[in-house]
């Protein structure tokens, strides 16, 4: 990441909480310490909880040193870190909070300015409207939107709706952690920067792609908040979504925000839709009960704090999408993600098609097996290639097995730290660079896609499919591809 050099002021609303402290002070404490905060850059926490600046500092010092353990050793970054900090007591809900933030002289000097909502996404409207009122949304001030973004089309719409009447669409960045994943931008990499793949990546060469977004959690006591959502809301409409779209798009003529931006929404408007009886034949709800997972006994969803028996609301999804253009057309593209599954791991499986005709002996033909190229997003970064090889020695004739070329980015760069999602992401809206964010229109269609699952579910009686804590969801997500003539590249 190349450095940022001109000074800006970062304001976090809901600059107490759960994601601040894990996720995003963090990311911009690795930031400082790699020497990418320019001198004069400022971080002021704002909330309605009353403390000072120190008690602030003292806060986010107990959290580095829980989140990010190098930092208590680290004698020349906290100090400059620490300096950076401030904090605001705001009421998000109290426009005449917001003139506190004069006294802080947010903006002075002609910096620039983020304002960071890590809050519910019903105080997302509020907010913009008093930052408005208060002259914080001049053009180079930029607001980032934290996910959930609605839970339908219509909820979306009318959150955007009100973001739009105070900032313009090119100061708004609507975040998704997994685009600033090394190995999601790889994947950009790996098409549009090699001449080995690009001219494979569609319908004559490839048989299907598999996204696989796997969580060995549960619901973590956040019962309530999770069974408003779900896990097509939580995970499939924005995150896999998104990686869907960055292997499927055409193309870009330019590597900058709209020319990515404009492929991803192709992508989305060639969606087929999953609607009425297609949802029973395309998709696979399941809820997880008890099991065992590393060993050790786990609860089932409906044994979780604050449980409601009668829920229906799916913790397991899997499903097939298709994209209806020349470059797709026949590929089908296996989309999954669950709680309590038996490992957690995200990646993306480019599945090739079986060579025309095999000229190798009956014994290779059997190991015989067909190219895969895989994409590792999570817990390890890497990128992987099975290619068939001749088993070595004179005496083994034309004996051929799959290996993998495997590809550690850990490895390959002498160990160097990748730098987790979120400073990327940080430090591209401190740059202006809104190329991993998602355009108003990319949230729409893919909310339009999402609406048409949701509706027919909702017009069955049907529950969501039981499957035990510890195993790879319902045994019908497993039957998914086996009907068209497919497995799960793990099976």
């Amino acid at each position: 990441m190349k450095a940022s050099l001109k000074a800006c002021d970062v304001v976090i609303f809901g600059g107490g909480g759960d994601l601040a402290m894990r996720k995003l002070l963090p990311a911009l404490y690795h930031l400082d310490q790699d020497g990418l905060l320019a001198k004069n850059t400022r971080i002021i926490g704002a909330s309605r909880r009353d403390m000072s600046a120190q008690d602030y500092q003292d806060k986010v010092r107990e959290a580095l040193n829980e989140f990010v353990p190098t930092s208590v050793g680290d004698k020349n970054t906290w100090p400059r870190f620490k300096e950076r900090l401030s904090y605001v007591s705001v009421d998000a809900q109290e426009e005449s909070d917001f003139a506190r933030f004069n006294e802080h002289n947010v903006g002075d000097d002609e910096k620039d300015v983020v304002f960071y909502l890590a809050t519910s996404p019903d105080l997302f409207g509020s907010i913009c409207s008093s930052l408005a009122n208060h002259g914080l949304n001049q053009e180079r001030m930029r607001v980032v939107l934290e996910k959930p973004l609605g839970r339908d089309l219509i909820s979306s719409r009318a959150i955007n709706d009100e973001v739009t009447q105070n900032f313009g669409e090119k100061q708004i960045f609507r975040i998704d952690h997994y685009l600033g994943k090394e190995t999601v931008q790889n994947l950009l990499a790996i098409r549009f920067g090699n001449t080995l793949f690009e001219p494979l990546w569609d319908s004559a060469h490839i048989d299907n792609v598999q996204i696989t977004v796997s969580e060995t959690v549960g619901v973590e006591g956040r019962w309530g908040y999770y069974d408003k959502a779900g896990a097509l809301r939580d995970m499939v409409q924005n995150h896999l979504v998104q990686l869907l779209c960055l292997v499927a798009m055409e193309p870009p003529g330019r590597n900058d925000a709209d020319s990515v931006r404009d492929e991803k929404i192709k992508v989305l408007k060639a969606l087929r839709p999953i609607e009425g009886a297609n949802a029973y034949t395309k998709t696979v709800r399941g809820q997880y009960a008890k099991g065992m997972i590393n060993g050790k006994d786990v609860k089932g969803y409906f044994d979780e704090e604050g449980s409601n028996l009668e829920s229906r609301t799916e913790t397991f999804v899997a499903l097939r999408a298709d994209i209806d253009n020349w470059r797709w057309a026949g590929v089908p593209f296996y989309l999954r993600t669950g709680k309590r599954l038996g490992q957690r791991y995200s990646e993306i499986v480019i599945q090739y098609k079986s060579v025309p005709h095999s000229i190798f002996n009956d014994e290779s033909n059997r190991q015989l097996q067909r190219n895969q190229l895989i994409i590792r997003l999570q817990p390890e970064e890497k990128i992987s290639l099975t290619v068939m090889n001749k088993v070595p020695g004179a005496g083994e004739g034309m004996n051929l097995q799959p290996v993998d070329l495997n590809l550690s980015l850990s490895e390959a760069f002498n160990n160097k730290r990748s730098p987790e999602a979120y400073e990327r992401l940080l430090l591209d809206v401190m740059r202006d660079d809104a190329t991993l964010f998602m355009r108003y229109d990319e949230v729409e269609a893919a909310w339009k896609w999402v609406d048409g699952i949701m509706a027919a579910w909702s017009q069955t009686s049907e529950r969501p499919k039981e499957y035990a804590s510890g195993s790879w969801g319902p045994a019908a997500s497993m039957a998914l591809p086996i009907k068209d003539g497919r497995n799960w590249h793990d099976y």
